[in-house]
């Protein structure tokens, strides 16, 4: 009976207003989702901020370190720059395609007009141009050298020509060919000649150039994973000490990996800053000359170089390459350091 008593009085006293008051409070105090959360920025801030000192109080070793990636990283960089430039001047050469038809002989001035005529007005035609059999040996005698040679002729050999300029919208190699085919068919056409071939080679050995590149990058970015790699071992070995007492005191791997993944990222960030100043400096140190001979053949060509988007995504994936490099070492290196 006394015993039922004491707990009645207990359970009073827990439904209390001042006991529930004392409940709600403890409720109130529990850890919430926010406070985790602005927990874990601020434990990720100062490691980041921790692993970027380390590596500025050994500046040497960090430089060297740097360098290192960002040569491997300028070299797919410089080339990547070298057939935009490529793809740049060709691009102006595709406009330029010209479809010279050669008329027969039989075709007379007013139908060759009204050839020209017809043409200009086809779709994926630009404009279309006469050129006599009389202007012709007139151009081809001032260019040839061969005056004398020519005068001893009966007659004029060379027969009028119609030169068809496609469509900027039509420069590709396939619409340009079927124009060609179609214009060939034209009753007053003897022959109809188009000289691209010398643009598909360009094409062919800027495409070739483009997957050697990616070929390239892909293997000095395995180049770059295994420098860093070996660069956050040799961390790691060097704060075993370190590692051993916060896993004694309850410290997760995922705790101790943080610092080292950090510095990862800052190897692999500082090296694509790196690697895009050598660019741009090899750029700045071009420019002159390019500019100079785009001068000498009359052309307005700049060279090109990284803009803000290319610049962005060098840097990105600089700091990406040093956070997987970091992560495929940290993982299996932690879990051979255990307390015992």
């Amino acid at each position: 009976m006394a015993q039922n008593k004491l707990n009645k009085r207990r359970l009073g006293q827990l439904q209390s207003p001042a006991a529930r008051k004392d409940v709600k409070g403890a409720r109130r105090h529990k850890t919430g989702l926010r406070d985790r959360l602005a927990s874990y920025r601020s434990h990720h801030r100062q490691v980041a901020l921790d692993s970027l000192q380390r590596l500025l109080r050994r500046p040497a070793a960090s430089l060297l370190t740097s360098l290192v990636i960002a040569i491997a990283l300028a070299l797919p960089t410089s080339l990547y720059i070298g057939l935009n430039n490529i793809e740049a001047v060709s691009s102006g050469w595709e406009g330029a395609a010209r479809i010279s038809l050669f008329l027969k002989p039989n075709v007379t001035a007013s139908q060759a007009e009204n050839l020209r005529r017809s043409i200009a007005t086809r779709d994926g035609v630009q404009s279309a141009e006469y050129i006599s059999p009389e202007a012709a040996l007139v151009e081809f005698r001032a260019s040839s050298g061969f005056g004398d040679v020519l005068d001893q002729l009966d007659s004029n050999p060379l027969p009028g020509l119609v030169v068809v300029t496609p469509r900027e919208a039509n420069i590709s190699a396939v619409a340009v060919t079927e124009l060609q085919a179609a214009l060939a068919k034209l009753p007053e056409v003897e022959l109809a000649k188009l000289d691209m071939a010398w643009l598909q080679r360009l094409n062919q050995i800027t495409e070739l150039g483009r997957r050697l590149t990616l070929a390239l990058a892909g293997m000095l970015a395995v180049g770059v994973l295994l420098i860093i790699g070996n660069t956050i071992k040799l961390a790691i070995e060097s704060r075993r000490s370190e590692i051993l007492v916060v896993k004694l005191v309850g410290g997760t791997n995922a705790f101790v990996r943080r610092p080292f993944l950090y510095t990862g990222f800052w190897y692999g960030l500082s090296g694509g800053l790196a690697a895009w100043v050598l660019v741009q400096s090899g750029l700045l140190w071009l420019r002159a000359p390019i500019a100079e001979l785009s001068v000498s053949y009359q052309s307005d060509f700049q060279l090109l170089g990284l803009g803000v988007l290319d610049s962005l995504l060098l840097w990105l994936f600089a700091g990406s390459l040093g956070l997987l490099g970091a992560w495929l070492v940290v993982g299996r290196e932690l879990r051979a350091i255990e307390p015992q």
